[in-house]
């Protein structure tokens, strides 16, 4: 495993975490998450990502549980908060946010996060009061750290441009082949004001596996197929878009990799990434996810990714 450096922090995180997500809260069998988790750790993974919202707070529960007898100094604890954890808890201010953090810190069964991060931004709390808030998580101890998720680049902005309080190291946007609006306004402005990328989705849900075939039913062990995990695949399941993917595969079977290597390692390729997220229901596709550090894709090899999905994907667009 190779790590990089996450933003102006002093966090070297491995450039693969393990999300939770989907798969951590409810999603995958209870005794194969747990397996992943160890997996991970043992390959080096040291970013394990959550959110309070994950499942209501079982995700949190789950790590909480997991990490029981393992030394923290192993592994770096990421956590969310924004989404509704009840029809009165929500959003950025300051009251749901020293709330929030405690709760987490309790299913966490840790005293501290290292990252904390915005889940998206609030627009119904002034940044001034959100800031402020953050800003006490971390002067308490209970944050190394903070970062945003989705946030425009004005809403970054903005946040730079406040007085005496805590400065955002990280960025954590979805991003992949198949996805790569943050690539025209998120990167260049994290870039120059020491704001690393946590990507989410780095495979497309999936679908840049290749395990997805047009016009053929989801395998039946695949996220697709799952109800609970399946609910934000719609948008990349067109056949338009599962054609071009299965178009990549000569490429990774010349590289002797798989297509999951093979979409992690392009993302990888831009330094401005300092971890790309992955979910896992195996432990054999930790492994396989974690082998993309090793790999070094050429110009050649990035120049044909662009020609084959050039049609699909117009670079540096948002596209469904």
């Amino acid at each position: 495993m190779k790590y990089r450096q996450l933003g102006k922090s002093d966090l070297n995180v491995s450039e693969i975490s393990l999300g939770s997500w989907l798969t951590y809260s409810g999603g995958v069998e209870r005794q194969k998450a747990e397996a992943c988790v160890h997996q991970a750790l043992d390959v080096g993974i040291n970013l394990l990502d959550t959110a309070n919202v994950y499942g209501r707070g079982a995700s949190e529960a789950f790590l909480g549980e997991v990490l029981q007898g393992i030394d923290r100094s192993r592994y770096i604890l990421a956590t969310k908060v924004y989404f509704p954890m009840s029809d009165q808890d929500r959003g950025l201010s300051a009251s749901q946010i020293r709330k929030q953090i405690d709760a987490s810190l309790q299913r966490l069964r840790t005293d501290y996060v290292d990252l904390y991060q915005c889940h998206r931004y609030d627009v119904n709390t002034p940044l001034e009061e959100t800031m402020a808030a953050l800003t006490e998580v971390v002067q308490q101890g209970k944050a190394r750290y903070i970062g945003f998720s989705e946030w425009q680049p004005a809403q970054i902005q903005a946040a730079l441009d406040l007085p005496n309080v805590e400065r955002f190291v990280s960025s954590q946007p979805q991003y992949s082949m198949l996805w790569r609006q943050p690539e025209s306004e998120v990167f260049p402005l994290c870039a120059a004001n020491g704001i690393g990328q946590i990507v989410w989705s780095p495979l497309a849900q999936g679908v840049l596996t290749g395990k997805y075939r047009p016009g053929a039913a989801p395998p039946q062990d695949s996220r697709a197929a799952n109800d609970k995990m399946n609910g934000f695949m719609q948008d990349l399941s067109s056949d338009r878009i599962l054609n071009a993917v299965q178009d990549l595969k000569p490429i990774a079977q010349q590289l002797n990799i798989s297509m999951a290597q093979l979409a992690l390692a392009w993302i990888l390729r831009d330094q401005r990434v300092s971890s790309a997220i992955v979910g896992a229901s195996r432990p054999e596709q930790v492994i396989d996810n974690a082998a993309a550090t090793e790999v070094d894709l050429e110009e050649a090899i990035l120049a044909e990714i662009d020609r084959i999905l050039a049609s699909t994907v117009p670079y540096a667009t948002a596209q469904s």
